[in-house]
């Protein structure tokens, strides 16, 4: 096994292995939240359009983390922001689950949305640390197993759905599981050595923005898709309630997929073109499940928005991470935020347009942000 570097005390692939265990623990929260939204919908008597209005209260609670994460993790490091941010996502978890009313599930999502981010930024400055130690792209496979991640924690989520047991219980094992898995993991993260000095908040320069900006594009489609996906199902597909998770099932199948692969293909093609065509599968595959309704064809959209969006968000962070202008953690801190907003307003977007028009009309509004991905892609100087 090869040594990292002394300062390290442990070998690469013991790192890239902790970074993947962390990575797989974020994942598996937001999808246990993801696959019981129907349920505290139903339970708490949310039209579409109020449960849009609650879902905002992620992106706000991202916003709040914004001037915080940036800054917080030149002070105590990314591995000790990651440690504790990971834990208070897991009990921000279990609040939505005993959430009473409308107020307290928006008090829950705050809390959620704003930990959420902050388990983001220091996951991914550790994954960009171990891609130094390898010299080679390996980002995107972390991400497939956030994918991989979301795809089990939908299967835990159908099966607790099948046996009736209730999202607080459901949601209490998820929490034990990743506490668990932090305590006896997290002494294998690089432990990055703080600063004491730098601005609570940096400006990205106009390559990061442009980063940002692309993910931000695809991941309002990757967040409507865990968010509202199966109520698709339900609603506009009408699938028996067997199939009720199939769409959500097909998308992180090809997502997790797509992901594992996503890093030679960006090899052999390069960057923007690997970018141009992500943008093309998500709009092509969301325009096909509006335009033809049903189980088949929907499922074969779905699959189709999985690839797409799978390259598109571990390609821009790694590009990030290699920042000329600030280090990996802040500049990860200003393009994953402005990524991470999509992937949070994605959701309580569609609801607003669903209670307008159509669950239809939405996800035809949300294939427009698959094709803003290829059209600034190509624009764009990468």
């Amino acid at each position: 096994m090869e040594a990292v570097t002394p300062s390290y005390n442990f070998a690469r692939t013991t790192l890239r292995i902790a970074v993947g265990a962390m990575f797989f623990m974020a994942g598996i929260c937001f999808a246990s939240w993801a696959s019981r939204i129907a349920t505290i919908q139903q339970n708490l008597n949310l039209s579409d359009a109020g449960l849009g209005g609650v879902l905002f209260a992620l992106p706000v609670g991202l916003m709040c983390s914004l001037p915080f994460s940036g800054w917080v993790i030149t002070r105590i490091g990314s591995r000790n922001l990651l440690i504790s941010a990971l834990v208070v996502y897991s009990l921000s978890l279990v609040s939505l689950g005993i959430a009473q009313n409308t107020i307290q599930l928006i008090a829950c999502l705050l809390l959620f949305g704003f930990s959420s981010n902050a388990v983001n930024i220091s996951v991914n400055t550790q994954a960009v640390a171990a891609e130094e130690l390898y010299k080679r792209p390996i980002l995107a496979s972390f991400h497939g197993l956030w994918s991989l991640a979301g795809f089990a924690g939908a299967a835990i989520g159908t099966f607790m759905i099948g046996n009736h047991v209730i999202p607080f219980q459901h949601f209490s094992l998820i929490m034990a599981i990743v506490i668990v898995s932090v305590i006896f993991t997290s002494r294998y993260l690089k432990n990055d050595k703080p600063t004491s000095s730098g601005p609570v908040f940096v400006m990205p320069d106009s390559s990061l923005i442009k980063l940002g900006v692309i993910a931000f594009c695809s991941m309002i489609c990757e967040g409507a898709m865990f968010d509202w996906s199966v109520i698709y199902f339900k609603k506009v597909v009408l699938a028996q309630n067997a199939w009720m998770g199939a769409g959500y099932t097909a998308f992180m199948f090809t997502m997790a997929t797509g992901r594992f692969i996503a890093d030679k293909f960006a090899h052999r093609f390069g960057l923007k073109r690997t970018l141009q065509i992500s943008g093309m599968l998500t709009a092509s595959g969301l325009l096909i499940a509006v335009v033809f309704p049903y189980l088949s064809t929907a499922l074969l959209g779905f699959l189709l928005v999985g690839f797409g969006v799978s390259s598109v968000v571990p390609l821009v962070y790694s590009a990030a991470g290699r920042s000329k202008t600030m280090s990996p953690g802040v500049a990860l801190a200003a393009v994953s935020t402005i990524g991470f907003m999509g992937f949070l307003i994605g959701p309580p977007v569609i609801g607003f347009v669903a209670g307008i028009a159509t669950l239809r009309a939405s996800f035809t509004l949300i294939a427009a942000m698959g094709i803003c991905v290829t059209i600034f892609a190509t624009k764009a100087k990468i």
